[in-house]
């Protein structure tokens, strides 16, 4: 017989002073990721009277209770301290921690606080009645063994995203240090060669550099200047519901909520037979121009695409050569679209064309990107395995803890994603 939340949890009492948190342990809703991702550092600290805000612990759930349909939830791996938006749940004696936390992770768990929340456009979960969700009544040891199958499933998709976090930061790096900081290896220098015959970089061993006017610095001589419609062509995506799907050869649409949280069974489909050139695949690069302005390598499977998002192309340059360059000057387009002050932050194709940068010649660009381009197809192999490991736990989860599945299929699952795993890696 299922029991109730309140039987398992209560809402901690305790408080954190302020002296004692920073942005590394500090949760409130704008650092909890939507579709039960996970949490962020936060941006900053609150600027508030009170000294202290509701402290939690290794082992807690919190939860955000603004707009509970964003599903926003994180299981506490330390202590820290959360703002009043975000309910903290302590576990009692008798209740695993971690089997509570799943038994929450459940999209009824969020359907559940929806039915009870207040207000239309902020609504908000009732502590009261989200404590009345059933959760199942299962041993300690049951509990235990449960959750030790969802939660391995979790920490292998926890390392492929600090392996992919690793990989990312490496290809930006060596990018930055060509492209940026214009420390390609060249023999246009005055000491081209260093120890062994190795090149040395450009601009550190005098390689000759020229003011730019309309940059206003200093690049290398002969490299160009140009706009990002110069490098790349910006596919816009279609209406797509002028091609509603009438049979089952559909694709799933690629909206602003597709490039962050991936395809759900919500995701709007059109027919398969749109345009080659606003179809989607793996390793495309999309660019959302309006609301997120976001640059990302797909990974998510084939799709259609929406027309706030740009498919990003090129006749001539490497993908990791536009990509990156895109990704640098995404900080400038948040401040246009900030400066316009629009419902929804958006840029337009004119400050595509309106974008200064500085163009290396096409031969460095190969050059880089064969250094890059293996680094960010392995990215992008990871990401496909995490989807395959989160859309497994997801259909276990609920089998799990309505009993249709016992722990011993469950581990057989496991297994088999441990043997594809290592094949997996055998042939990357």
């Amino acid at each position: 017989m299922d029991k109730k939340l309140k039987d398992a949890v209560s809402y901690s009492k305790s408080r954190a002073l302020l002296d004692e948190i920073s942005v590394e342990n500090y949760i409130t809703t704008d650092n909890l990721l939507q579709n039960k991702q996970g949490k962020v550092d936060a941006e900053k600290m609150p600027k508030q009277s009170s000294n202290s805000v509701t402290g939690f612990d290794k082992g807690d759930i919190l939860v955000g209770n603004i707009r509970p349909y964003l599903k926003k939830i994180w299981f506490a791996k330390y202590s820290g301290g959360s703002s009043s938006d975000v309910l903290t749940f302590k576990v009692k004696a008798g209740y695993d921690s971690e089997f509570i936390y799943y038994s929450m992770f459940r999209d009824e768990f969020f359907e559940h606080m929806m039915n009870g929340s207040k207000g239309t456009k902020m609504p908000r979960g009732d502590k009261n009645q989200i404590l009345q969700f059933p959760i199942p009544s299962f041993s300690l040891p049951t509990q235990k063994a449960i959750a030790k199958v969802l939660s391995d499933l979790d920490a292998k998709i926890e390392v492929n995203n600090k392996i992919n976090a690793e990989l990312e930061a490496m290809a930006k790096t060596l990018y930055d240090y060509w492209f940026v900081q214009f420390d390609f290896p060249s023999t246009n220098t005055p000491l081209s060669r260093g120890a062994g015959g190795v090149l040395k970089p450009y601009k550190s061993s005098g390689g000759k550099m020229v003011y730019n006017k309309e940059l206003k610095r200093e690049i290398p001589e002969g490299w160009e200047v140009g706009n990002l419609f110069d490098i790349a062509n910006f596919q816009n995506g279609l209406a797509c519901q002028k091609y509603r799907p009438t049979d089952e050869n559909f694709l799933p649409v690629i909206k602003i909520k597709e490039m962050r949280d991936g395809f759900t069974e919500k995701t709007e489909k059109v027919t398969s037979d749109i345009p080659e050139k606003v179809k989607v695949y793996n390793g495309d690069v999309l660019f959302s121009w309006s609301a997120s302005l976001e640059v990302m390598i797909w990974s998510g499977g084939n799709g259609g695409l929406n027309q706030h998002i740009f498919k990003v192309t090129s006749d001539k340059y490497p993908k990791s050569y536009y990509y990156f360059e895109l990704l640098n000057y995404l900080q400038h387009f948040k401040m246009i679209a900030d400066l316009r002050k629009t419902t929804m932050g958006h840029i337009t194709k004119d400050h595509l064309t309106q974008s200064r940068i500085a163009i290396p010649p096409i031969d460095l660009c190969n050059q880089i990107d064969k250094k890059i381009s293996p680094i960010l197809d392995l990215v992008v192999k990871n990401s496909k395995q995490n989807q395959k490991l989160s859309e497994l736990r997801d259909w276990l989860l609920p089998m799990l803890m309505n009993g249709q599945v016992s722990v011993k299929q469950a581990q057989q699952e496991l297994a088999k994603v441990a043997e594809d795993v290592v094949e997996y890696k055998r042939r990357s």
